[in-house]
């Protein structure tokens, strides 16, 4: 195998735009409380229950990044994507605003897909060198957004596969109509981006088990051919710890930018 996965080659896709700034005044209004104060990638310590972050101290228009080779069609719609799967679990707020106005957007759908602590995907098992029961849905799916524009999803940290840093791919859906069997279909894509974890917080977990049995070398932020240092833009999550050690978790925020 290459050192970058197949079809998640660096691009400049079409809706790769200049971060967009809010006015000074429109970032007072719109930070909330202290939580808003954190820069992306900070790992602080925080009770379980904290509210995560409902608007953006600034608008930003987030990059559009690859969809890379692992997305499926048609996934769950559920808040809870793990499926069983062993890992220190993380939980997701995304807020999801329109990057012109910085006004929430309820009712989008935030779809979310990633490894597991062993590198491998759901509906691709085996292409990171090991052998396990492949469902072909564990750590996919995805929420609709409250009336606040924030999505809510629990999942497990990610693991890592040979040539990519650790990171969760994103897309955002308007007006998808849900089925009966649990998916989604239809609406408008607005959105297909990636989230990015802290390098120092990787560290910490990838050194304990489960995520240790997983042999493959990991590509750090730096060496990632994809990841381009832009903070918060290129989806750099805040990250906050759940308790006194990496095993009891993480929650993530980020504020995504979306184009209407």
């Amino acid at each position: 195998m290459t050192d970058t996965p197949m079809n998640e080659t660096p691009q400049t896709p079409l809706g790769r735009r200049t971060v967009l700034l809010a006015t000074s005044a429109t970032a007072a209004t719109l930070a909330v409380g202290a939580a808003a104060s954190d820069s992306p990638g900070t790992d602080t310590q925080a009770s379980p229950h904290t509210a995560p972050v409902a608007a953006a101290a600034v608008c930003t228009l987030t990059k559009e990044l690859t969809e890379g080779p692992y997305y499926l069609d048609g996934q769950y719609v559920r808040a809870d994507i793990t499926e069983g799967k062993t890992g220190f679990p993380l939980k997701l707020a995304l807020t999801v605003v329109d990057d012109d106005t910085c006004a929430t957007i309820s009712g989008a759908l935030v779809e979310i897909w990633h490894c597991d602590a062993l590198g491998e995907y759901s509906g691709y098992v085996g292409n990171n060198g090991h052998d396990e029961p492949d469902s072909g849905t564990f750590l996919r799916g995805g929420v609709l957004t409250d009336s606040g524009g924030v999505a809510a999803i629990t999942t497990v940290y990610p693991g890592w596969y040979r040539g990519r840093c650790v990171h969760i791919h994103v897309k955002v859906h308007i007006g998808v109509t849900l089925t009966p069997d649990g998916s989604f279909t239809g609406g408008t894509e607005l959105h297909t981006g990636q989230l990015f974890f802290d390098e120092t917080v990787t560290a910490r977990v990838g050194a304990l088990s489960p995520y240790s049995a997983n042999t493959v070398p990991r590509t750090t932020l730096a060496q990632d051919s994809i990841y381009d240092d832009g903070g918060a833009a290129s989806g750099l999550l805040t990250l906050t710890a759940l308790g006194g050690s990496p095993s009891a978790g993480y929650s993530g925020t980020l504020t995504l930018g979306v184009e209407k």
